[in-house]
């Protein structure tokens, strides 16, 4: 059926149970009525093959069953990171068809969510999305060469000196959240990231051997690796752990503990780790007067084992970077612990000798 909106003509149908509603771009009405025809046609053709098959669906619809269809292997973070940039996709593209998102409309997109505050990466992820969807229906192809994403300020990070972290350890302590001390204690001396840390169980921490296995990483290179624990991570640990002696291997490192400055309080549940630091790390940060983010004080630990002369093979295993990222890594931290690296060099000289003149080698030369 056709229908009039204002001074423009539109077209609604069905097919195959799905409702496409559209404006036909005209004020003629004869000239609306053949639009409909021809783009009932069009979806046909392509339903039966007598065009290049295409997808008749609504992005509505192709988003949704690419959620569904991810969702048993993704994470329970990234499925919400996701299903957040697919919504912001979904009030842009929503009733629009897949065949018929142009690059035209990704730039319109791109600066739309940019006029709303958006940061760059955050609309580069969610055009990561809309790509992944057109991909899996073979439609991204024809865009990709007009399609750019938006340029990125790297964050390269922030490594805090020594006096930040007394500060901010310090403010971490006064916390009325039990957890906040121990926790990023452990961030700090042990490079893990803040989802690592938090989904921590007693059974990945060998107090005999001094390590910590990290098991739920955010890659697959960094699964499985095992992290040795200096002094300072092994004795916040331990202490730690002296509060829970009823504790079993599966029990959360970090559960939820409430917050107060009485002691500490047995968790409901043991087993499930504590959701968020958030306002307990804005408030210790405040009070210390350190700006920084959580991935700092993994920043921090990386940058103090280059300086004081690790190699980036030995960095890379403990932090657990692919090797495409250590690649990245070794631009990132290129100018980090260039007096460690000049100090390493010396080291081959064992001995000075006296320098010999450019005519004592010709002579030796010219005799033999």
């Amino acid at each position: 059926m056709i229908y009039r909106r204002g001074e423009w003509w539109w077209y609604k149908f069905e097919f195959p149970g799905q409702l496409f509603q559209e404006s036909a771009r005209t004020k003629n009405q004869a000239i609306a009525r053949r639009a409909e025809r021809k783009r009932h046609q069009e979806l046909e053709e392509s339903l039966h093959g007598i065009k290049k098959r295409v997808t008749p669906k609504q992005f509505s619809v192709a988003a949704n069953e690419w959620l569904e269809a991810k969702s048993a292997t993704w994470k329970p973070k990234t499925y919400q990171a996701e299903e957040l940039n697919v919504r912001h996709l979904v009030a842009h593209f929503g009733g629009v068809l897949l065949i018929d998102i142009s690059a035209e409309d990704v730039s319109i997109y791109q600066k739309a969510r940019l006029g709303e505050g958006a940061a760059p990466k955050t609309v580069n992820l969610e055009l990561g999305a809309l790509r992944a969807i057109l991909k899996r229906h073979r439609l991204w192809t024809d865009l990709a060469p007009d399609v750019s994403f938006l340029r990125c300020d790297r964050e390269i990070g922030k490594a805090l000196s020594k006096d930040e972290e007394s500060r901010l350890l310090a403010a971490c302590a006064a916390s009325t959240s039990h957890v906040l001390l121990p926790l990023v204690t452990t961030a700090l001396y042990t490079g893990m990231r803040l989802g690592e840390v938090q989904g921590l169980r007693w059974r990945q921490i060998n107090f005999l051997d001094r390590t910590v296995t990290v098991v739920d990483a955010k890659t697959a290179s960094g699964s499985g690796r095992v992290i040795p624990l200096n002094e300072r991570a092994y004795q916040v640990l331990q202490s730690w752990a002296s509060n829970f002696p009823e504790r079993s291997p599966s029990h959360a490192v970090f559960p939820n503990l409430g917050t107060g400055r009485k002691r500490l309080a047995v968790p409901a549940d043991p087993e499930t780790p504590i959701g968020t630091i958030k306002t307990g790390w804005k408030n210790a940060k405040d009070k210390a007067g350190v700006e920084c983010r959580f991935h700092d004080l993994r920043h921090t630990f990386c940058t103090r084992l280059l300086e004081r002369g690790a190699s980036l093979s030995v960095v890379s295993a403990i932090m657990g970077w692919s090797a495409s990222t250590t690649a990245t890594m070794a631009k990132r931290y290129g100018h980090i612990g260039a007096e460690a690296q000049r100090k390493a060099l010396d080291s081959l000289v064992e001995e000075p000798t006296e320098p010999r003149s450019w005519s004592d080698d010709l002579s030796l030369t010219s005799r033999s």
